[in-house]
């Protein structure tokens, strides 16, 4: 989404942050947004879905180091998902979690990045804590909250690294197959 204020606008994609400030995204998993995916873009060789016609108990395991999710049904792995968590500083936690709430398009107004009417990053990494916002929101397409203080699984931009603030983010494709496949108090279990 798109906020004017200034010249400049804050494009919100939820736990996001950029540390190359270039016109042109390198996101993993195909195109995020409106920006173009360059052909020298890491591709997402990871993530699958197989979870459809599988009956059974949800829970998803979180692999920090691997930047991977494990999606299983009684036990029965149906699904792996390529993510970007937490960067430096802004870890994504780990422990024993559970979904708290589900929202299919849920907003955020904490974190982006400011652009240009190009869609050009002018600033990127905001944080509003820090930083003066203008208004608008951050998308978090399928979110899967697992704390009440922000840490969430959604779907949102895959550099191919650690790039958030902490939340969890994976392909759309993936976020969407989680989101159907869970109720709150699905087990989420995250481990370095």
């Amino acid at each position: 989404m798109l906020a004017v204020a200034g010249g400049l606008a804050l494009a919100l994609a939820g736990c996001e942050t950029n540390d190359q400030a270039t016109a042109q995204s390198q996101y993993m998993g195909g195109v995020y947004g409106n920006s173009p995916v360059s052909s020298s873009a890491p591709r997402d060789s990871v993530s699958y879905w197989d979870g459809d016609s599988i009956p059974g108990k949800p829970s998803i395991k979180i692999k920090l180091g691997e930047q991977k999710a494990y999606f299983y049904k009684s036990g029965q792995l149906v699904g792996i998902s390529q993510l970007s968590t937490g960067r430096e500083g802004l870890s994504t936690p780990s422990g024993s979690f559970s979904i708290i709430q589900k929202d299919q398009a849920h907003v955020s107004s904490q974190y982006g990045d400011y652009v240009d009417s190009g869609d050009n990053v002018v600033v990127p990494n905001v944080d509003v804590g820090k930083d003066k916002k203008p208004p608008g929101d951050a998308w978090m397409p399928n979110m899967l909250r697992i704390t009440w203080n922000g840490i969430a699984l959604h779907g949102g931009p895959l550099p191919g690294y650690p790039a958030s603030h902490g939340c969890i983010r994976m392909p759309e494709f993936m976020a969407e197959n989680f989101f159907r496949s869970v109720s709150t108090g699905t087990p989420v279990t995250i481990t370095h």
